[in-house]
């Protein structure tokens, strides 16, 4: 064994120790830390060691190369891209994650599978879907979509005769995709299966909404009589979290053939909240279902699950065939689910979350970030700097300049708000605005005043 390797092995435990103070350390930071470092070139980059100086060393060089350049994204006002952070529980899973470093992916090893399907279990209650869904973890919405779009894939092939895991997507002709407001993963997922983005057909939303127009996606589908399509409802659109009708949605195939893939990222957890709930019916008749588990379950990047009704196409789409994975059968390992071979125990950490705060422990979350969400709106609304082009629905509060909102200028005022809070680009009815999301276990009230506060005092320098 290597010299400086069989050290660290002697000192593991000593070494497992100054990483906790660490991680530790830089946790009891978040409040202090600027949420976003100004940015800065990054420094040369050394050779690569040719003798290396042991984990001790390695802890000391990323805290002095690179700690200071990471986003406090772990905190309570790192609002952008809807991310959440990793509650106590969470961590504590995903380090043993690590530790364990399981391949839960066959059955020939060990109960990670077993483990994961658990966690599924519990997932799927918590979202209210019925046990005619089965669900795998993947690495995020984007994967989540991919695979259930995948199912819907094979699926138009069982309607037309055609097989395309098989015989090729070009196998079933012309495919139309519909959507009134997909996420940009989407047409991404369309692309990688073979379908082309082009497939993707824009259908009207309702006046000033983000959720599809349930006549005008009836005629749509009307427009190509015979041919089975697929449609892509949301739970919760990016800019303004706006649910599409879902009851009203299923209730078209009465008259038409659809496959449903519902891409509920973050709007499937308002199922948590009694008073939100309601947004998220009819979510169980979907076919398939997105749901991005680094976001409002607050586990560490990356997690998600899909979740779908034909788990025999999943595995149909999927399988692998090798001598060393145990055979297809009738409950498929996980191999033969997803387009990932390689497949870390990412349910460990959802299941210590689950496990340690239950539903009440999540609700309170979702409903706190809420409220959070909703004291932002107001703030901005009542302030002279800033228009809210959109009503607070959920978690998301979407806004621009009041004044003269050109791309350069919101650029110019997030960078000067960095350091207090995080807010992403996006561009809504045409006018280039930002987008503050809450997910994240940290955030309180007075997190949202700090961030009304960086805001407008951003503003008021631009003038």
């Amino acid at each position: 064994m290597d010299r400086t390797l069989a050290a660290d092995l002697a000192r593991l435990p000593e070494l497992l120790d100054a990483t906790r103070d660490a991680a530790a350390a830089a946790l009891a930071a978040l409040d202090a830390r600027p949420v976003v470092p100004g940015a800065a070139a990054p420094p040369p980059t050394p050779p690569l060691p040719e003798h290396g100086s042991g984990t001790e060393a390695a802890l000391a060089a990323f805290a002095e190369r690179w700690a200071p350049r990471l986003s406090a994204s772990a905190g309570p006002r790192y609002l952008g891209f809807v991310t959440g952070g990793a509650t106590p529980a969470a961590l504590a899973g995903d380090w043993l994650t690590a530790a364990h470093d399981q391949n839960s992916n066959s059955a020939l090893d060990g109960g990670g599978q077993d483990l994961e399907r658990e966690t599924v279990t519990w997932l799927r209650d918590l979202f209210h879907l019925s046990a005619a869904h089965t669900g795998t973890f993947v690495s995020g919405a984007t994967m989540s979509n991919t695979t259930g779009l995948a199912i819907a894939r094979e699926w138009l092939g069982e309607r037309l005769g055609v097989s395309p895991a098989e015989d090729g997507a070009a196998a079933l002709g012309p495919v139309r995709v519909l959507s009134g407001a997909p996420h940009s993963s989407i047409a991404k997922a369309l692309s990688v299966l073979g379908l082309g983005r082009a497939a993707l057909v824009p259908v009207p939303t309702l006046p000033g909404r983000e959720a599809v127009d349930p006549a005008a996606l009836d005629r749509a589908l009307a427009d190509a009589p015979g041919r089975p399509a697929v449609v892509v409802a949301n739970a919760g659109t990016v800019n303004t979290v706006d649910f599409d009708d879902l009851r009203a949605i299923a209730a078209l195939r009465e008259r038409h053939d659809f496959w449903l893939h519902t891409d509920a990222a973050f709007g499937a957890f308002a199922a948590l909240s009694p008073a939100h709930a309601h947004l998220t019916a009819g979510l169980d008749a979907s076919d398939s279902i997105c749901v991005d588990l680094h976001k409002w379950l607050n586990v560490p990047y990356d997690s998600a699950v899909q979740f779908t009704r034909r788990r025999d196409l999943q595995a149909r789409v999927f399988q692998n065939a090798a001598a060393y994975l145990g055979p297809l059968g009738d409950d498929p390992d996980l191999v033969h689910l997803t387009p990932e071979n390689s497949h870390r125990l990412r349910a460990l950490a959802a299941w210590f979350t689950l496990h340690a705060y239950g539903r009440e422990g999540h609700r309170e979350i979702v409903e706190r970030d809420i409220a959070c969400a909703r004291s932002l709106g107001e703030s901005l609304t009542a302030d002279p700097y800033f228009t809210v082009l959109a009503p607070v629905r959920l978690n998301v509060v979407c806004f621009t300049l009041a004044d003269t909102p050109t791309p350069a200028r919101l650029t110019a005022l997030r960078e000067a708000a960095g350091p207090e809070v995080f807010v992403t680009p996006t561009t809504y009815g045409g006018t280039p605005a930002l987008r503050a999301a809450f997910s994240n276990w940290r955030t309180t009230q007075a997190d949202v005043r700090r961030a009304a506060q960086a805001l407008h005092t951003a503003a008021k320098e631009l003038g």
